[in-house]
């Protein structure tokens, strides 16, 4: 994970949190008292975010020594402990909801996340994310989903050039959003893939005879439309299927033959893990 990006993180999440200080600290903690607190796991699932929790410590507070007991991608249960931090207790105050936060939202997805991948289990279809995710914690996101098995879609705009259907229809249509998008490349000699989404198989058709592009995204098709739409592309590019996909139909999709699944319950609907951090 880019530090400099964990580091901005983390300093926007204090000034929200602390303000002028942690007045419930302050009144009642000695500045130099110090001490041990240890993260205490809730509900099963799937551990993400140890690691930057580790980071959070540090960045917050170099002084403090953190020890993980279980590493990102366990599969955790109730009673287990994940870390033990010891030091100013100041600082481990300060640190705690953040840290609570951001492991419990990662743990969340995780979780979510491996659900997801082991409805796939013996299939080629892999699970990506999508750019629904909380503004500012998409990096943190992306990376639980990584922990759970999934696999990262696009981080950004910067990244991948995805021609969805608004783009098409600004654009002209198929055949001009394709041919502007090979010639804009060629232009500024940017290295990117290109996928391009389909609405229905007259679209994939449409696709299928311009060329031009690395992966085509079946938009909200039925089984039926799907399975049609990958006999057509015959492996001639990249297959993703994505709209209204939930735990009970992924697998069915898989079974058409689409090489990807993407799905924005995975940042996007999650309930986080319950875990504490308590003093001991």
């Amino acid at each position: 994970m880019h530090n400099r990006i964990l580091k901005e993180f983390i300093s926007g999440c204090l000034l929200e949190d602390i303000g002028d200080g942690d007045h419930s600290t302050l009144a009642c903690i000695p500045a130099d008292a110090a001490g041990k607190a240890r993260l205490l796991i809730k509900e099963k699932g799937i551990l993400s975010g140890c690691s930057v929790a580790g980071e959070v410590f540090r960045i917050i507070d170099p002084a403090m020594a953190f020890e993980p007991f279980i590493t990102d991608g366990s599969r955790i249960s109730p009673g287990e402990i994940a870390f033990h931090v010891t030091g100013s207790i100041h600082s481990i105050l300060k640190s705690e909801r953040l840290v609570l936060n951001i492991m419990q939202r990662m743990s969340g997805i995780a979780t979510s996340t491996g659900s997801y991948v082991e409805k796939l289990a013996g299939l080629k279809t892999k699970v990506l994310d999508t750019r629904k995710t909380t503004p500012g914690m998409r990096f943190l996101e992306k990376e639980a989903v990584r922990t759970g098995g999934g696999m990262n879609h696009r981080m950004g705009l910067y990244d991948m050039i995805m021609l969805k259907d608004n783009h098409i229809d600004y654009a002209g249509g198929i055949e001009n959003a394709i041919l502007m998008t090979n010639e804009y490349l060629a232009r500024t000699k940017k290295n990117l893939l290109i996928e391009i989404e389909a609405r229905n198989t007259g679209d994939v058709k449409k696709i299928l005879e311009i060329g031009g592009v690395d992966r085509i995204m079946l938009d909200n098709f039925n089984l039926a439309d799907t399975r049609e739409a990958v006999q057509l592309i015959n492996g001639r590019f990249e297959t993703e299927s994505s709209g209204g996909i939930t735990l009970d139909t992924i697998r069915d999709y898989a079974e058409c033959g689409v090489d990807f699944i993407s799905a924005g319950a995975l940042t996007h609907h999650i309930r986080s893990l319950d875990m504490s951090l308590k003093a001991f």
